[in-house]
């Protein structure tokens, strides 16, 4: 073969690997049973591709061909709700999104990479295929935790179709599922190539130990499962059963019905809506606590900025006070012209007065929600006039709401954005929240692969945590929660509803994620390091010595 064919033919065989992981990948994604078993797999084709790279060069270009691939299918909604956000014309937010794909998705390229240094270097024996195996899984991981995504998407997230796996996300999160995922990967390449170079008998014999770790790893991940499953049945309520009131009014895009209608009719709007299916809803069922979505209320509340603010403030008020129902709501919090996206909450205290309490969002979303001070600049505001003005909050914060009839019931508040962070998630659990209540508002990407993929999100939260959790969106997906990551009761996506949500009990089980937080990825990070630095420096200084003697 010529050196110009066998080019070609080396070309070929990468981009079919990375072609097949691709799609792969994107079955993966789409957290579906059926496809759940396609992530032990998944990886195998672009894994092939790179055992055949011949410099790092070629490593870099595969890891970011792949995260090309990646980001384009598994986000391709995306470019789409960025243009309908900024009106920017349609190429330029693909052509931007497609060349911040590689390092959106910076662990490839640092996987590729490290693993064609390994396979270089690292000794042939019995241990190294071990070694290049943990080190590159964890360089993955590590990298995911150093160069955090814009949606904190995981490989280890596809295994929210599988009950009994996705259990395992409450020992080192969704990013411990992906560590387990890159290993049996690695497991049944090297499993295939054995019984491809040896033949069936010795090939067997040496498939032996990365199908037997493959083994432990699927199974052991079912059997955790079915075990924390059965630990959450077993567990026994010993209070009244918790009943919330979520209203979803699919309202959307208040900017552009402002524009239509006018600021004050497109709040009256809202309000008078929310109103009639909160009432509907009251009709029918005792709720101990009702929950609008985020920024349903869309101006300041407590500090008005007209007297028809007032008059909305009053309204919401009087709500309340005629209801008798405590309500979690979406607004914006003011404080010394700084402002807040928040969660205020109002109830009756115990002297029947109306108790307010607010919690502002501190993980905002990057420009469009916060600029940073670094970057912010009139000239900025001038090419960018979408950017959001909004401060970011004091951080995690469990909220203690008094209900009715004295019962009282400590929340870990989140609005948004800030579901997709463990670690924030987790610190809110170890404040001794009892529910996770999450407002949310997806509006901008109703229609596309986007609400799925949110609530996803916060089904691992859950997990994690091992607390229920009520989800609350303005246009969906609403959902109710269990400890077990089980959406029990749903308001689809472009849905208007009202549903009163029976809220399980919390099973109070002890959880890693809870305890140590997000501890796998920074682990990871300093691990890969050791493994990656500590031989060469160990032949540098043996060098020095040999020198000096």
């Amino acid at each position: 073969m010529s050196p110009r064919a066998a080019r070609a033919r080396h070309l070929a065989l990468l981009l079919l690997g990375i072609a097949g992981t691709t799609g792969l990948v994107w079955l993966f994604s789409l957290f579906d049973a059926r496809w759940v078993a396609v992530g032990w797999v998944a990886l195998v084709p672009w894994l092939l591709a790179l055992d055949h790279v011949s410099s790092k060069r070629e490593a870099v270009l595969a890891g970011a061909a792949l995260g090309i691939g990646f980001t384009g299918t598994v986000f391709g909604w995306f470019p789409g709700s960025i243009q309908s956000y900024s009106q920017a014309p349609m190429a330029v937010c693909w052509l931007g999104f497609l060349l911040l794909a590689p390092f959106m998705e910076l662990q490839f390229i640092t996987f590729a990479m490290a693993r064609c240094h390994l396979r270089r270097t690292v000794p042939e024996g019995p241990w190294a295929f071990w070694r290049i195996t943990l080190t590159g899984a964890l360089v993955y991981v590590g990298t995911e935790w150093l160069c955090p995504k814009l949606f904190a998407v995981t490989l280890g997230q596809g295994f929210y179709g599988s009950e009994r796996l996705r259990q395992g996300a409450d020992i080192a999160g969704t990013h411990g599922l992906t560590f387990v995922i890159i290993i049996a990967n690695e497991c049944i390449l090297a499993a295939g190539k054995a019984l491809a170079a040896h033949g069936l008998r010795e090939g067997t014999r040496r498939a032996l130990a990365p199908l037997a770790v493959l083994a432990v790893l699927v199974l052991g991940g079912l059997g955790y499962g079915q075990l924390r499953l059965q630990q959450v049945a077993a567990h026994e309520a010993k209070q009244p059963a918790l009943v919330v009131g979520v209203v979803q009014a699919n309202i959307t895009r208040y900017e552009k019905l402002a524009a239509e209608l006018g600021t004050y009719d497109v709040v009256r709007m809202i309000l008078d809506t929310h109103y009639k299916l909160s009432a509907e809803l009251l009709q029918n069922r005792k709720v101990d606590l009702l929950v609008w979505p985020e920024t349903v209320y869309p101006t300041t509340f407590g500090t008005p900025k007209s007297e028809a603010g007032a008059e909305f403030d009053a309204e919401i008020s009087d709500f309340v006070s005629r209801s008798r129902v405590p309500l979690l709501f979406g607004t914006y919090d003011l404080e010394q012209e700084r402002e807040y996206n928040a969660a205020m909450f109002l109830g009756l205290g115990k002297d029947g007065t109306l108790a307010r309490s607010a919690y502002r969002k501190t993980m905002l979303f990057p420009l469009t929600e916060w600029v940073p001070e670094l970057i912010d600049s009139p000239k900025l505001r001038e090419w960018m006039p979408w950017t959001g003005y909004w401060k970011r909050g004091p951080g995690p914060r469990a909220l203690s709401l008094p209900l009715r009839e004295g019962r009282s019931l400590t929340i870990a508040p989140l609005i948004c954005y800030e579901s997709i962070f463990p670690g924030y998630v987790a610190e809110e659990a170890r404040r001794g929240a009892e529910l996770i209540v999450t407002l949310s508002n997806d509006s901008w990407f109703s229609g596309t692969p986007a609400p799925k993929q949110h609530l996803m999100q916060a089904v691992f939260r859950s997990i994690e945590t091992r607390l229920p959790q009520v989800r609350v969106t303005n246009s969906g997906i609403s959902a109710l929660i269990s400890p077990t990551g089980e959406v029990l009761t749903e308001v689809p996506d472009d849905h208007r509803g009202s549903v009163a949500m029976t809220v399980p009990p919390s099973p109070h089980l002890f959880s890693l994620m809870v305890a140590w937080g997000d501890w796998l990825r920074p682990t990871a990070l300093l691990l890969s390091g050791v493994l990656l630095l500590g031989p060469s420096l160990r032949s540098r200084r043996k060098a020095a010595r040999t020198a000096s003697a």
